[in-house]
């Protein structure tokens, strides 16, 4: 018993707790922007079309190289 209460007083005494004050905002911004750029407005489809595109081209690339070293070793051998 004694030494339960002891693991439990040196497991409190190793425990940080993170406090911080209240939300530091600098002046002349409205709100926070998490995007790296301005969002469209109510182009949306097109811009959901873009990113859509420019994603799915850049997964494709690693297929599309290797189906082309495939066929460029078949047709040498």
């Amino acid at each position: 018993m004694a030494l339960t209460v002891l693991a439990r007083s040196a497991a409190r005494q190793g425990v940080r707790t993170f406090r911080t004050s209240a939300v530091a905002r600098s002046a002349g911004h409205d709100h926070y922007h998490h995007l790296p750029f301005a969002w469209p407005g109510d182009k949306k489809l097109a811009f959901g079309t873009k990113v859509g595109a420019f994603l799915i081209a850049g997964f494709a690339i690693p297929f599309v190289a290797s189906v082309y070293q495939l066929k460029k070793s078949a047709g040498a051998a």
